[in-house]
């Protein structure tokens, strides 16, 4: 087999580097790495430039939840009218577009009184004052459906005593129709008020859920410098079939990323079930080969007949990382140049009885990798043209701290799409840090 870069082999593998490093055990070799450096634990919401922790409401920009209306600037759930702004802090009352829809009701009714109240051949329309209280049910709370109630009674008792029937049999009949059905609209508000906040709480819930299951990270493991970021493209989740998850094992520092096939449900539970297999095989697999097999082995019953996980799996050990490459995009180095790691042996994704290979990549000081899925290197501008990775990654990587890197490239992303995302998008930037020298201080 052969070696570039002045690197010794062994053992029948392949070394490629910049630097000296002999490889061995069956692994072949071939070299470089990622920056990321964290701005505090984002579990706990604390330090993150763009995305805290809603449920603490800290640390967001104003991009909040917006079925509870939390981390929002001053605007929450339209129904209820209750939000938070960018601090945490909540906003009671009705906003500004919820104060307009309260007039709606009212305007109904007074439409409707009006020419009974003008004009004396008009028919008695008591009974329709009741579409006041119907609009405000449906949208307003419920002291704002009891306010229309009570505007559409005055209403009521004003036209029978302006038309003289106010003590006839007739108006009594209609204006106690009346009372009736605004009784019905303040419960049917109070049944939705109810509903709302059960949906936006199960909503929360799932949130919180959610990220536990993809937890962003900035921070540095095991001396190697981790940054996320995440993408998903479905509205009413924070995950989809895009995944990653890092561990800090007795081998060394061990990161997944993968993706699942299809989009909905069944991708997201096939997403949590890799992660949750990542987590409990990652700290006893003595090496990557064994922790694939042993992936395969517990995905393979819970996948269809056209199911398949792409992953790429890395073990991060001093001046090198091991990779295994299971059907999905190679990873990228960059450092003194910009190059995509693909393996020399190509393996199915798990799902499909893949044979794993793994493979050894030499790291230079200041080397970063980059993980990711298919979404960048899938992702067309309106012409079809694909977004040029080893251009754009090589202008991105440059920025000196993690996040503003995968800010950047998924900034020019974005500008290379015109548009939203189409598929999700997982990005997992890695640098080994270097340790200080410690100089011995001489005794006086």
């Amino acid at each position: 087999m052969a070696a570039r870069g002045g690197g010794g082999h062994s053992d029948g593998d392949t070394v490629t580097g910049d630097g000296d490093m002999d490889a061995g055990d069956g692994d072949t070799a071939v070299g470089d790495c990622d920056k990321g450096a964290g701005d505090g634990d984002t579990a706990s919401g604390v330090g993150r430039r763009g995305d805290g922790d809603v449920a603490a409401g800290v640390g967001r920009r104003g991009a909040g939840h917006p079925a509870t209306g939390v981390g929002r600037y001053g605007t929450g759930d339209p129904a209820t009218g209750v939000g938070r702004n960018s601090d945490g802090d909540i906003v009671s009352g009705v906003g500004r577009q919820v104060r307009w829809l309260v007039l709606v009701p009212l305007v109904a009714c007074l439409a409707i009184a009006v020419p009974d109240l003008l004009v004396d051949r008009v028919p008695p329309l008591i009974v329709l004052l009741l579409i006041g209280p119907l609009l405000a049910c449906v949208r307003l709370d419920v002291r704002h459906t009891v306010l229309a109630c009570c505007w559409s009674a005055v209403l009521g008792l004003a036209m029978g005593l302006g038309d003289g029937t106010v003590r006839s049999l007739a108006f009594a009949v209609h204006w106690s129709a009346l009372l009736v059905g605004c009784a019905l609209t303040v419960y049917a508000a109070r049944q939705r008020e109810r509903l709302v906040a059960t949906l936006a709480q199960a909503r929360e819930v799932a949130r919180i859920t959610q990220e536990a299951i993809l937890r962003p990270i900035s921070r540095t493991l095991g001396g190697t410098q981790v940054c996320t970021r995440y993408h998903c493209v479905a509205g009413e989740s924070t995950v989809g079939g895009d995944l990653y998850d890092v561990a800090l094992t007795p081998y060394g520092l061990r990161v997944l990323v993968g993706d699942v096939r299809g989009h909905g449900l069944d991708a997201l539970r096939l997403a949590a079930e890799t992660i949750t297999g990542f987590r409990e095989l990652a700290y006893t697999a003595p090496d990557l080969t064994t922790l694939t097999g042993g992936l395969d082995a517990r995905l393979t019953p819970e996948l269809g007949p056209e199911d398949f996980v792409t992953a790429v799996l890395a073990e991060f050990a001093p001046g090198e990382v091991r990779l295994v490459n299971c059907g999905h995009p190679a990873p990228l180095r960059a450092g003194h140049r910009i190059e995509l790691l693909e393996p020399l042996v190509p393996t199915s994704p798990l799902g499909l009885r893949p044979d794993p290979r793994q493979y050894r990549v030499r790291l230079q000081p200041g080397d970063r990798l980059l993980l990711y899925t298919d979404g960048l290197t899938e992702a067309r501008d309106p012409e079809g043209a694909p977004f040029p990775l080893l251009g754009e990654a090589a202008l991105a990587l440059r920025e000196p701290l993690p996040e503003a890197a995968l800010h950047t490239l998924y900034a020019r992303l974005i500008a290379h799409t015109g548009t939203a995302l189409a598929d999700d998008l997982a990005l997992v930037l890695c640098q080994p840090v270097q340790a200080p020298l410690h100089i011995p201080v001489p005794m006086p």
